[in-house]
């Protein structure tokens, strides 16, 4: 099984449509079972709100993959607040494979749309090799922040793991991995497992570099984008792509990806 996750920071990019179209071409080549994206944008225009408009990311992005003769991904979708008073920015999860049900649910203490700090965790549950795995498409908060921790924010989102089933999260944490005694370890020490750390083949796995939205002081290299799982897996390689050296850069972040050998 082969697993996407990226901050795709949707249209605030230069040459925002190369890089979807880059995308589009990377999906094609690697036929991607799940894909999990964060920041996906889409316009303020006046329609009713979570109707996926003609500028949702993910449908344009989908639009691209129809053009390379890439059909049969489904998209699901919802949005968590609003930015610069021009999108609605959301996540979403997109699969080959059959939707059993869709999540959409807060971890945020704040559900005020109007509210940058305000987090929704959008997820779907899917058939694959005769079994059900949920797969949860996540942006958190930081650890540090007095408004919205992250810790708070990581409690509501074990609480649906409680519900039971085999569970992936993907996307960006906000935590980097590096850290004793913050986000990543938490999660770590409530039970997830990283398949980076898993992975029998891998990278540095460093997914930003240098300042970035919501790290403008940052001058280290972090691993914030992650692919967890509630169960211990057999993971076959863990890479980073959209790195400019794995596949051109097409956002402020880097993707992972990753080859889970499921029985």
């Amino acid at each position: 099984m082969k697993l996407l996750t990226l901050n795709c920071h949707a249209w605030h990019e230069e040459h925002q449509m190369e890089k979807i179209r880059f995308l589009a071409q990377a999906i094609a080549e690697k036929q991607y079972d799940v894909i999990a994206l964060q920041e996906v944008n889409q316009s303020i225009d006046g329609q009713a709100e979570r109707i996926v408009k003609h500028d949702n990311y993910a449908r344009v992005l989908l639009q691209e993959l129809e053009q390379l003769g890439v059909t049969g991904y489904s998209m699901v979708w919802d949005f968590s607040h609003l930015v610069y008073g021009r999108y609605e920015e959301g996540s979403v999860i997109l699969t080959r494979h059959p939707v059993i049900e869709e999540h959409s649910f807060f971890v945020s203490q704040s559900t005020d749309k109007h509210s940058p700090k305000t987090r929704k965790i959008v997820g779907a549950t899917i058939q694959y090799a005769g079994q059900p795995i949920t797969f949860y498409s996540c942006h958190m908060g930081w650890w540090l922040d007095p408004i919205e921790p992250f810790q708070y924010q990581a409690d509501q989102l074990l609480e649906q793991m409680k519900k039971g089933g085999h569970t992936f999260l993907l996307g960006d944490f906000n935590n980097d991995a590096s850290l004793d005694q913050q986000g990543y370890a938490y999660l770590l020490e409530n039970g997830l497992h990283d398949t980076y750390t898993l992975a029998e083949e891998k990278d540095a796995g460093i997914t930003v570099k240098g300042k970035i939205t919501g790290w403008s002081d940052n001058k280290q290299d972090l691993r914030i984008d992650l692919i967890l799982s509630t169960e211990p897996v057999t993971v076959k390689s863990s890479k980073v792509i959209f790195n400019g050296d794995n596949k051109p850069l097409v956002s402020d972040h880097f993707g992972v990806e990753v080859h889970v050998e499921m029985k």
